[in-house]
């Protein structure tokens, strides 16, 4: 578990590596540019969003909606990772502040990551008080989503369009310009099998013509 948990936060190899996979993986994809660079625009667009442990599931959505590849939008949801999720929050939290004229408490001495646990452990302690007499307290929850949820959600909206639509574009070229190089070397090595082909058959004619 504890394994896991740190090839999460820094995978085998380095983030670096697993960014070159993930751009192999996404060049491979046998698809169309467009449809691949709209599953990476879902992607990207989704890890802007505050529901942490669903983004595949939220990605894949968007991506049948936009008729994009579902693969390349699971891929480009690593975007948001634990390198990024930092910036990816204060900025969104940040702008939908801006945006909605509220401004975030700070004297509950409750952090971001704080205010994420407190809501979970509300909605925990919660479903079991269901079963048992314990009373219900949705303090953490309302805090969270008051300051957090809301503000995130509403201010993600910007920047997840305007980093999924660089995306967009900077995906669309090099996707149609790896795919021309490997048709070009598949039509390649298939040329060179049929002149081979050719060559062989050249030779047997010889030798028949000379064993004649």
């Amino acid at each position: 578990m504890l394994r896991q948990a740190a090839d999460f936060v820094y995978p085998p190899g380095g983030w670096g590596r697993a960014f070159l996979y993930v751009q192999h993986r996404v060049r491979r994809l046998p698809d169309k540019p467009e449809r691949i660079a709209r599953g990476i625009w879902a992607g990207v667009f989704t890890a802007f969003t505050p529901f942490y442990g669903l983004h595949f599931l939220i990605a894949a959505l968007v991506a049948r909606l936009m008729n994009g590849n579902i693969l390349a939008a699971l891929t480009g949801t690593f975007f948001g990772n634990p390198l990024t999720y930092v910036p990816i929050g204060a900025v969104s939290l940040e702008t939908g502040h801006f945006l909605l004229g509220t401004r975030a408490r700070h004297d509950t001495g409750r952090s971001f990551g704080g205010k994420f646990a407190d809501a979970w452990g509300d909605l925990y302690h919660n479903f079991f008080a269901l079963f048992t007499d314990a009373r219900a307290d949705w303090s953490g929850l309302t805090v969270f989503y008051h300051e957090i949820f809301v503000p995130y959600l509403v201010g993600g909206l910007l920047p997840g369009i305007i980093c999924a639509t660089v995306a967009y574009y900077l995906t669309v070229p090099v996707i149609r310009a790896y795919q021309s190089r490997r048709a070009a070397r598949i039509r390649k090595k298939f040329d060179d099998i049929k002149a081979n082909a050719a060559a062989a058959q050249e030779r047997t004619a010889d030798v028949r013509s000379d064993a004649r």
